[in-house]
């Protein structure tokens, strides 16, 4: 009866605790809380509370989670329904993909058009646990291998200062739009396609216009892939072909000619045909 509880702090550790609370004063939270019937979404507290997601990730999440089937949740209609703005959605949304709220899918269509499908995922780490549960013993799962990206044009002569400019390019385009957000193993593939196009006399501003102008509204997959499909599609002519100019023709003068004194044309004083010796016969 006379052992004390350990874990139970001392009323002078008490007193000092509470003097340090950062809320002392406040009284903390208190909920008013009346029971839901109709129109309402049970969210999970692991995205309400995610400790690693922007605010305006979570609250996207639970938008979209709220929405019904057939919703439009891209970038363009998340735009007009919220006052962050494209650049500002486009990232959150790329939080939501990362942590697996999201996952977006790529279905060609009965008129042949290929169309991005948003899903939304309420419980991401459930859905990553049921492969590993219908796995039969001694089958592991391979990783999925990463598709290759599409090849690029190839500069005629890739100088060091022209490969250079041509990552610098890169780099700088997710400053334009944040989906533009270039892997370093990524930037190595497309920078000689942007190499070709300098040598093709086109200025960073135009290389730069021709890869971020008139994107599509929904979200990039692979902004690598578009990239390199832009850089190869667009890929402008080589600029025409100007032969070097003649030398100027060198002016003639009359000279009398020092061996038998008759006039004849040429640049310089000297001998004239008759008389030069170093001329092959029958010149």
């Amino acid at each position: 009866m006379d052992t004390k509880n350990p874990s139970a702090p001392s009323g002078a550790e008490s007193r000092v605790a509470a003097k340090k609370h950062p809320n002392r004063g406040s009284g903390g939270l208190l909920h008013d809380n009346s029971r839901h019937t109709s129109h309402f979404v049970v969210i999970g507290n692991h995205l309400a509370q995610h400790s690693t997601l922007s605010a305006l990730a979570i609250g996207l999440g639970v938008h979209i989670q709220s929405l019904p089937k057939g919703a439009q949740v891209d970038i363009k209609s998340l735009a007009i329904r919220f006052p962050e703005g494209r650049n500002r959605i486009a990232a959150a949304l790329n939080e939501l993909e990362a942590e697996g709220y999201l996952r977006r899918e790529r279905e060609r269509i009965a008129d042949g058009r290929i169309i991005t499908r948003t899903v939304s995922c309420n419980q991401p780490a459930h859905r990553a646990r049921r492969p590993e549960t219908v796995a039969r013993p001694g089958t592991p799962r391979k990783p999925a291998r990463k598709k290759a990206l599409p090849p690029v044009p190839r500069p005629a002569c890739p100088s060091p200062a022209l490969v250079q400019k041509a990552v610098d390019i890169l780099s700088d385009l997710r400053r334009h739009d944040s989906r533009l957000l270039l892997s370093a193993a990524d930037t190595e593939h497309l920078a000689p396609g942007v190499a070709a196009w300098l040598e093709r006399d086109v200025t960073a501003t135009a290389v730069r216009h021709a890869l971020t102008a008139d994107l599509p509204a929904e979200p990039l997959i692979r902004p690598a892939a578009f990239v390199a499909h832009r850089l190869t599609d667009r890929l402008p002519a080589p600029p025409p072909f100007r032969a070097p100019d003649p030398p100027p023709a060198t002016p003639t003068r009359m000279h009398n000619c020092e061996g038998c004194d008759r006039g004849f044309r040429s640049p310089a004083p000297g001998l004239c045909r008759d008389c030069r010796s170093d001329l092959p016969e029958g010149t």
